[in-house]
């Protein structure tokens, strides 16, 4: 019997994974607005907690308790704690430096994974790939320009969230194979969702109007459907032909960038970007490559 997809199923996953792509910028775009106002802090509980009430809502009715049992406590939690350091540092440095920007550095993400496979996943590499992985960081270079005028430090806390959020990703290949996908998405944002309760308290502020509390559901919401529509793009297609689509969240960040805040991408920027995708579809593509025997 053929392992490959039927064409149908394939395109349902491209079309969650276009839709994630849609999700996560408007997201982004929620979190800046807040950012003008409120702690990166508070923007980021919101963002884990809205996280745990949405899909909670959405398994518990079929799962029941079943949904909390995990047989890795502490990988999960690791895996909750980079999310949780990836989505502050990002809703941090949106607050300084435009979407598209934090976008295009947010694409070294693939490449940290690649870069970690081999010392956490003892995945072997090729030559090609580490190439394309210097080349990918050069594009990173190009995007955030250190050194020059135009360099911003904040674009260093876009850097963090892309390495915590490569972590993440490792992180969740190795308990993939003991907990369900479910149980493995709600845990993600259990340590900004319950362990942000300790420091709330300090960071608080109440909204002032109905539409920061609906922008503050709206990053919960938002986030968690995003994650959703990952998880099931996998489900419908192979990585290799579904991983290449998650780059349209760059197309996404810049139009919100331009629709909420009259921001648009300079042609580094775009070059940048060009370099760091093109390296991360090399790296897919030969991953999908058979090795001899």
């Amino acid at each position: 019997m053929s392992s490959i997809a039927p064409p149908s199923r394939i395109l349902v996953g491209i079309l969650f994974m276009v839709t994630a792509g849609l999700l996560f910028p408007v997201m982004g775009g929620f979190a800046k607005l807040l950012g003008q106002d409120y702690s990166s802090l508070q923007i980021s509980w919101a963002r884990a907690f809205g996280h745990i009430l949405f899909l909670s809502a959405l398994f518990m009715p079929r799962m029941g308790l079943a949904l909390f049992r995990t047989k890795r406590p502490g990988l999960q939690l690791a895996r909750s704690s980079m999310l949780f350091t990836s989505n502050l540092c990002f809703f941090y440095a949106i607050a300084f430096i435009p979407l598209a920007k934090a976008a295009a550095i947010s694409l070294a993400a693939p490449l940290i994974v690649a870069l970690l496979a081999w010392p956490m996943l003892k995945e072997r590499t090729t030559w090609g790939r580490v190439i394309a992985l210097l080349i990918g960081f050069v594009g990173v270079l190009v995007v955030i320009r250190p050194g020059t005028a135009l360099f911003h430090w904040a674009s260093l806390f876009i850097l963090t969230s892309a390495t915590a959020y490569g972590v993440y990703q490792i992180l969740t290949r190795l308990i993939a194979s003991s907990d369900s996908p479910e149980t493995s998405a709600l845990y993600s944002a259990f340590v900004g969702g319950f362990g942000m309760l300790v420091v709330l308290p300090f960071v608080w502020l109440t909204p002032a109007s109905l539409l920061d509390v609906g922008l503050f559901i709206g990053v919960g919401v938002l986030g968690a459907l995003g994650h959703y529509c990952v998880a099931r793009a996998f489900g419908y297609a192979p990585a290799n032909i579904i991983s290449p689509f998650q780059y349209f969240q760059l197309l996404g960040s810049v139009a919100v960038g331009w629709l909420l805040f009259t921001e648009f991408p300079d042609s580094m920027t775009w070059l940048g970007a060009a370099i760091i995708c093109g390296a991360g579809l090399y790296i897919g593509w030969s991953q999908t490559r058979r090795r001899p025997a």
